[in-house]
C-alpha cells in the first residue's frame, strides 16, 4: 500500500505552497520510486492541473531532454540554452517522460501563461532553477517542484489548497492501492 499525503506547506508569508508526499504505507516511510510511483505521478499531474493547460519546465541535463524528446517525438520548446519547456500532450508521454527523468528535478507550470513564452520565468530558471517559480508563481494556477525520486511535489499557488488538490487526485487513484490524506 502506498500513502500520498497532501498538505499546506509554510515557506514563509510571501508563498503559499502544498506539498505531495507519495511513501510507502508503514512506519518507515520510504519514498515510492520507478514505476508504482511514476503510475501515480502520471495520473495526478494532470487532474492538479485541472481543466488549464500545463508544462513541465527542464533546467539541467538539457542536451538528455532534447534526445530523449526527439527520440520519442514528444514536442518541446527551447527556451534559451538551459531551458526546455514540454506541453502537456498525453498520459503516454508524460509517463514516458517521467519515467526517464525521476531521478531528476524539474518544474511544473499549470496556467492560461504556460501555453506562451514567459521570458521572466524562463530566465529564471536557466539562472536559478526550480527557486524561480517563488518569485513567479502567482500568475499561473500553480508552479511545482517535481523532486519523485525523493516521493515530493511542491506546488506554489494561491489558487489551489490541500483540500482542493486532495479532491482533484483521490478519484484518479486506486483507493485499494494508495491512500490519498492529510498527514494524521
Amino acid at each position: 500500500m502506498m500513502l500520498l499525503e497532501i498538505e499546506p506547506l509554510d515557506l514563509g508569508e510571501d508563498v503559499r505552497a502544498v506539498g505531495l508526499e507519495l511513501t510507502e504505507a508503514d512506519e518507515y516511510r520510504e519514498p515510492i520510486r520507478g514505476e508504482e510511483a511514476t503510475k501515480v505521478w502520471t495520473r495526478a499531474l494532470p487532474v492538479i492541473a485541472g481543466t488549464e493547460s500545463w508544462t513541465l519546465d527542464f533546467f539541467s541535463h538539457i542536451d538528455r531532454v532534447k534526445d530523449f524528446c526527439d527520440t520519442h517525438q514528444i514536442e518541446y520548446r527551447a527556451s534559451g540554452k538551459r531551458v526546455i519547456v514540454i506541453p502537456f500532450t498525453g498520459a503516454a508521454r508524460l509517463e514516458s517522460l517521467i519515467e526517464r527523468f525521476h531521478k531528476e528535478t524539474f518544474g511544473l507550470r499549470a496556467g492560461e501563461l504556460s501555453t506562451k513564452e514567459d521570458a521572466v520565468v524562463e530566465a529564471e530558471l536557466a539562472r536559478r532553477g526550480i527557486d524561480a517559480y517563488h518569485t513567479n508563481f502567482k500568475n499561473y494556477v500553480c508552479c511545482g517542484a517535481c523532486d519523485f525520486e525523493n516521493g515530493s511535489l511542491v506546488l506554489f499557488t494561491d489558487k489551489l489548497t490541500a483540500s482542493e488538490v486532495i479532491r482533484r487526485v483521490r478519484p484518479v487513484l486506486d483507493a485499494k492501492e494508495v491512500e490519498v490524506r492529510l498527514p494524521a
